[in-house]
């Protein structure tokens, strides 16, 4: 689930390997590039969190964040 905090989205989400973790952040890149939004995330070998905020309108969490959230949790199943 979703949390918004210090004007940002985040979320964490745990793989079973590193394999999975990647693989679930190349679908995501190539989403966020459609949507021309990317997220500031990390990876440490299964686990990938994700921050979303729109840094054109002062790093406030917009509609375009909310967009990729939906998106991800698409991809994350």
């Amino acid at each position: 689930m979703w949390t918004e905090t210090d004007n940002k989205l985040y979320r964490k989400f745990e793989f079973k390997n590193f394999s999975e973790a990647f693989g679930f952040m190349c679908r995501v890149a190539l989403a966020a590039e459609k949507m021309d939004h990317h997220p500031l995330w990390t990876n440490v070998y299964n686990t990938v969190e994700c921050w979303l905020s729109t840094h054109d309108a002062g790093d406030i969490v917009t509609d375009k964040d909310k967009k990729l959230a939906k998106k991800i949790d698409e991809i994350f199943g």
